[in-house]
């Protein structure tokens, strides 16, 4: 089913707002997919924050014309599925996550921070912490010399006479 054209100014728009909020796009080919498998990678994605969509590659190189993935547009090639994500890594984790459990998922290419991305690229940025994550070991390395202070000064105050304990019953002696 053909769109017409002001269906097709719709897409274009749409595709065109969310890549304007977005920081990663990520193109995978698609080709020899089960609908079910299709709809599994759009729950997973939805889940994760990651606007996943099979668009006609003119419409696609049309909507991120001025944008930072415009470096992509060369890329753009038979039948892809493409994910933009607002998290830096999201949309990449998606596909290449999906494309390890699926091999008629085949990753093609990506853009970010207004540089294109190959394969390998794809997936090293698959492979980098989620944000929380990484949030998480900071607040970890940021607690730990605080925990290894508080035991040395517990265990210096039990060295000198038991801690608290030891000036009371000295006032009551």
């Amino acid at each position: 089913m053909s769109l017409n054209r002001n269906e097709k100014a719709a897409v274009i728009e749409e595709v065109a707002a969310q890549a304007a909020k977005s920081q990663t796009l990520a193109l995978a080919e698609y080709r020899g997919l089960t609908v079910e498998a299709l709809n599994k990678l759009r729950v997973d994605a939805r889940s994760k924050g990651v606007y996943l969509h099979v668009l006609k590659n003119t419409l696609a190189r049309r909507a991120v014309a001025g944008t930072p993935f415009e470096v992509a547009a060369e890329s753009m090639a038979g039948p892809l599925i493409y994910g933009f994500s607002e998290d830096a890594v999201a949309a990449a984790k998606v596909i290449a996550d999906f494309a390890k459990g699926n091999d008629k998922l085949v990753i093609k290419a990506g853009a970010y921070a207004g540089k294109a991305l190959d394969v390998d690229g794809v997936k090293a940025l698959a492979s980098i912490p989620s944000r929380e994550v990484l949030l998480s070991q900071i607040a970890g390395l940021l607690k730990s010399p605080v925990q290894r202070t508080a035991a040395v000064l517990a265990a210096l105050a039990q060295q000198k006479g038991g801690g608290a304990e030891a000036p009371a019953e000295a006032a009551a002696a």
